[in-house]
């Protein structure tokens, strides 16, 4: 698979993502452990707060990093920026008519769901250590982290998730990954990882729900 941007043009990308907005990747960060602690402690009254945080960071995603940065190099990114914008509505809709409880799933996906969490918001760190320099790496804030949280999120989620709202994750999870290895980003590997086991997660509970009929 060929791509139709450079290496130098991708990671020129997040270098420009973190000088003009590095106020607000960090304000994302710490918004994001606050939301996710206060969250995990009272998950039955603050579910419906993460998932319009999510909103927020899906929609940021959009508009911020693929309709005015990734666009410049990749026409795609107008599709992708159309994809995370309805995730956000989706996420946003969720939180209005009714919250999905978090941190309140079965102990194992709890386990895992909170491990792609932590992993998620140590990104930043995690990119520079595999050798990427700032400001041309990936930090917080942009698709595939967000994409890591929100599946780690969902994991951790009374009963799961709506089909609805994990297909766009689980598509960008393929996206992200492949492009991953041809980038040598392997901090996104995970991401990819993520999205296979959400899958199977959600084929699995689809096929007991079919022999339950």
């Amino acid at each position: 698979m060929t791509l139709p941007f450079t290496s130098d043009q991708f990671f020129g990308i997040f270098a420009e993502y973190n000088r003009t907005f590095v106020l607000v990747a960090a304000a994302l960060w710490l918004t994001s452990i606050v939301t996710l602690v206060v969250a995990a402690r009272h998950p039955a009254r603050h579910s419906r707060t993460l998932s319009y945080f999510l909103s927020a960071l899906w929609l940021w995603n959009a508009v911020a990093y693929h309709g005015l940065l990734f666009t410049r190099i990749n026409p795609a990114a107008w599709l992708f920026a159309a994809l995370f914008l309805l995730q956000a509505l989706l996420l946003f809709r969720v939180a209005t008519r009714g919250p999905i409880h978090y941190f309140s799933s079965a102990r194992w996906m709890h386990a895992i769901g909170v491990g792609l969490i932590s992993y998620a918001l140590a990104y930043p760190f995690l990119t520079m250590a595999f050798g990427h320099s700032y400001p041309a790496t990936p930090t917080f804030g942009i698709p595939c982290p967000t994409a890591i949280l929100t599946i780690g999120i969902f994991l951790t989620a009374r009963g799961g998730v709506p089909l609805t709202l994990a297909i766009i994750p689980i598509v960008w999870a393929f996206i992200g990954g492949s492009a991953a290895v041809l980038l040598e980003v392997p901090t996104d590997f995970v991401l990819l990882g993520a999205g296979l086991l959400l899958t199977a997660i959600l084929a699995g509970q689809r096929l007991q729900l079919m022999r339950a009929a």
